[in-house]
């Protein structure tokens, strides 16, 4: 029987080895094109990127910023990685950081999409927006927050007065064990509910509870390593089962709920007296109804109280949920904290004007903050216009062609190629763990806040809510915030976990574009 010319090597076998040697052969070509390119490019140094997935599978997805600080030691504190297809410049470490965002801060103000806040539909909000539309919107949002108490009295008063429920509602439990995540999303999110609603609800109100529900799935979705492969091949996973499209369906629940309260404040408007930032926002849209710049509009308006209610309420209620950990984790710093607290304040309600009097709990505040470093990549940036910085070449980010329907064309072509353009991260977990500016970065240290005389001291490199022009626009009401429920928490309460403090992991539950707490069942001794 015939069987084929095995010497000339024309059988199956030599055949799938020819197709090895080619499908090798493509890859290696397309290695060297993009190497070739980036080093024509004068892009920063990085390591080699595979076609379709970059560098990812050199990435730790459960803690991926920790791999980019690898990274960083091998090719500085400027480099360039590929997250799947696309092209993105890193900067790590307080002084590149610094340098890029403050000292250059207009070439760094772009804002690079982020495909999970596209798909919620909030492109055109503030967080997302880039241009006059960002002009406009975030000087009208920091003024009105303002005007509305952010940053001022007016606002310390209604946290004060929030502390004041949320010690009633522990009280009420009699010391026994819970579970603080739904309770201190309900109390960050009731100041944030003041300011853009000009309402607080109960911590049993079942429709508040349900938005927080999905506040914190959506949270949760974002820091797992699906999500952030959604974020990376956005166009590949809409066609593909996964959770994404539960999460997704869930956001809309969020956006009906304030398009209802929208609706409400229209009903109700009394132009010569807004009640809140959505009544003030509806004022202006009018004002510039005959405006075609104007982007007071209303797809504006959901988008951005979507922004703020997301980024005001989950980021501080995580944080709040990891300082509890802290002093459990340590009580000698809680003990220390209360009795600082005794001899200052007394039965009073804090104030921001005790932290001059409190260093070593405004030190503690700080240093929970650092520790956790909850958005280690921040929001990431993009190149507006081509940029050099430190040498290096940074080219803009290209406009995509189609916005409403996918492109085959360009998908394929993605697929093959890294794609122009580049997004911009700035590293804050390097920042906030940069040995030349720290004490002891990896340990939980107040001292890295504090002189040799104990006195609270600042530092520069303390960037949680990021830098330059994009800095996190609620700063100053999140610094409230944590300052004052957490020391009013420790006037009331003495906080322990049954299984005592060396059962308490304070490293996140879920890492990657943000951190999430481990979630205990913790007890509140009353003092």
């Amino acid at each position: 029987m015939y069987k084929g010319n095995t010497a000339g090597g024309g059988g199956p076998e030599s055949n799938m080895d020819l197709y090895t040697v080619v499908l090798a052969g493509m890859i290696l070509a397309l290695l060297w094109m993009v190497r070739v390119k980036s080093r024509k490019n004068n892009l920063p140094p990085g390591p080699p990127a595979l076609p379709l997935i970059g560098n990812l599978h050199q990435i730790d997805r459960y803690a991926p910023f920790s791999s980019f600080l690898e990274f960083s030691k091998t090719y500085g504190p400027v480099m360039t990685l590929h997250l799947g297809w696309q092209r993105t410049v890193v900067i790590a470490g307080y002084d590149a950081v610094k340098d890029a965002f403050i000292n250059q801060a207009d070439d760094f103000m772009g804002r690079g999409p982020l495909p999970i806040l596209v798909k919620a539909n909030t492109i055109y909000a503030l967080a997302n927006s880039n241009g006059e539309r960002w002009h406009q919107l975030r000087r009208f949002t920091i003024t009105t927050l303002k005007d509305f108490g952010m940053g001022r009295k007016g606002m310390e008063e209604w946290i004060q007065e929030e502390s004041q429920h949320m010690r009633a509602y522990i009280h009420s439990l009699k010391g026994k064990p819970f579970d603080p995540t739904f309770l201190m999303s309900c109390v960050v999110a009731n100041i944030v509910c003041c300011l853009v609603f000009c309402e607080r609800f109960d911590y049993d109100n079942q429709q508040f509870l349900g938005l927080l529900n999905v506040l914190v799935n959506v949270l949760k979705f974002g820091c797992s390593p699906y999500g952030q492969l959604y974020n990376i091949f956005p166009t590949l996973l809409e066609y593909l089962p996964g959770r994404q499209h539960a999460v997704f369906a869930q956001i809309h629940k969020v956006r009906k709920f304030i398009g209802d309260k929208i609706q409400d404040h229209k009903d109700s408007l009394d132009p010569n007296s807004p009640r809140d930032y959505i009544d003030s926002f509806l004022i202006q849209m009018e004002k510039e109804k005959n405006n075609p710049k104007s982007e007071f509009l209303l797809d504006r308006l959901v988008g951005t109280v979507s922004n703020l209610f997301l980024a005001g309420t989950e980021t501080t209620s995580s944080t709040l949920r990891h300082a509890l950990l802290v002093l459990i984790k340590y009580p000698d710093i809680q003990e220390k904290m209360q009795q600082e607290i005794d001899a200052v304040i007394g039965k009073r309600t804090p104030g921001m004007q005790d932290r001059k009097s409190l260093p070593f709990s405004d030190a503690v505040v700080h240093e929970i903050q650092r520790s956790l470093d909850i958005v280690p990549f921040a929001v990431p940036h993009c190149a507006l216009r081509d940029i050099t910085f430190r040498g290096y070449s940074i080219p803009k980010v290209r406009p995509r062609l189609f916005q409403n329907r996918i492109d085959f064309r360009r998908f394929l072509m993605n697929c093959l190629f890294v794609c122009q353009g580049t997004k911009i991260i700035p590293l804050l977990h390097s920042v906030l763990r940069d040995e030349k500016q720290w004490v002891d970065p990896w340990s939980f240290n107040p001292n890295n806040f504090l002189d040799h005389n104990g006195n609270f001291k600042k530092n520069p490199a303390f960037m949680p809510f990021s830098a330059g022009r994009r800095a996190c626009a609620g700063e100053s009401l999140a610094r409230m915030e944590l300052f004052i429920f957490i020391t009013s928490l420790l006037q009331d309460f003495t906080f322990s976990y049954s299984e005592g403090p060396a059962h308490i992991d304070l490293t996140p539950e879920f890492a990657s574009f943000g951190k999430l707490p481990h979630r205990y069942n913790i007890t509140a001794t009353a003092r």
